[in-house]
């Protein structure tokens, strides 16, 4: 009888393990004194994006990375200039963070990954 008990709290305990998928939690910020327009961020077979960013503004995403290669940043500056930025190597299955921060000085992005296997 105990067994049984045990058996039925297992779908449970799977569940809190950590059984969960690995993602990215990415952060684009505009530290600039102009709105931004039409971001996106590309990253390994999809992108995301916005259709406009507030000076002080900052766009939060997750995504899963399938597949691997460069993440990419474009958009439009106050001026209609389309911009651009290459970002980090990612590869499938990469978790962590990533903050993109657009200011007056250009682009720079701040990553921590890991990888599963």
């Amino acid at each position: 009888m105990r067994h049984l008990r045990v058996l039925a709290l297992l779908p449970f305990l799977i569940l809190f393990t950590g059984c969960r998928s690995p993602y990215i939690e990415a952060t684009v910020s505009n530290r600039t004194t102009q709105p931004l327009g039409l971001i996106e961020v590309a990253y390994p077979s999809a992108s995301f994006g916005t259709q406009g960013l507030a000076p002080g503004a900052d766009f939060h995403y997750r995504f899963k990375v399938l597949g691997s290669g460069d993440m990419k940043l474009t958009y439009t500056d106050s001026a209609h200039h389309e911009q651009k930025s290459q970002g980090p190597f990612l590869k499938e299955g990469a978790e962590g963070k990533i903050t993109i921060t657009i200011s007056p000085e250009g682009t720079r992005w701040q990553s921590a990954f890991t990888s599963k296997p």
